[in-house]
């Protein structure tokens, strides 16, 4: 490896605004690009292999995992695999570029082990678990036992958001957006 890959690494319970907060990244223009990550499910209505996920079969995924080709993956389901493959990281770097990730708390640990000062990781973390059921409840997408699935999770999650470099809690959605490019920007430049 030539390149010097750098990764920032984002994990958020569903709901705390990590998704909008990316999109706005990337937009901004910076010098970086979303992973695209590996699942072993079908493709869902009109999804497209190399955009939104590389779709492999459960076999392919895992012949990959004992070849090692994954910085972290998981088995959500039995037979539903989900990860991101160091090629992917490599595809990013070449092109001079930060990888950014989406992933849970414990992927984006993982993801930091290996990677250590190349890896940045941010944490956003809702105001309060109050205010996340707001914000889950005011979605109205989910049935209010998937909510409290979601609620559960986020208390799991936000368990493990000291282990992460910074924790930016989103109670003001462009004051959020500022700290995290101020921070994204300064690992960028190092």
């Amino acid at each position: 490896m030539s390149y010097n890959p750098k990764l920032i690494i984002f994990s958020a319970p569903s709901g705390s605004g990590k998704s909008t907060i990316i999109n706005r990244l990337l937009a901004d223009g910076l010098d970086m690009e979303f992973s695209i990550s590996a699942t072993s499910r079908a493709p869902r209505g009109s999804e497209q292999h190399g955009v939104e996920y590389y779709f492999l079969s459960p076999e392919e995924f895992k012949e990959k995992i004992a070849q090692d080709a994954f910085v972290e993956y998981e088995e959500v389901y039995e037979n539903r695999f989900y990860g991101t493959l160091k090629s992917e990281i490599e595809r990013i770097a070449s092109k001079g570029k930060a990888t950014v990730f989406d992933v849970d708390v414990k992927g984006g640990l993982n993801i930091k082990k290996m990677y250590q000062e190349k890896a940045l990781t941010l944490f956003i973390q809702p105001p309060s678990v109050e205010e996340l059921r707001r914000r889950l409840e005011g979605r109205a997408t989910d049935a209010p036992e998937v909510i409290q699935q979601r609620l559960d999770k986020a208390a799991f999650e936000m368990s493990f958001a000291s282990q992460y470099d910074y924790i930016i809690v989103n109670d003001d959605l462009e004051k959020a957006i500022h700290e995290t490019k101020t921070i994204v920007q300064a690992f960028l430049s190092r």
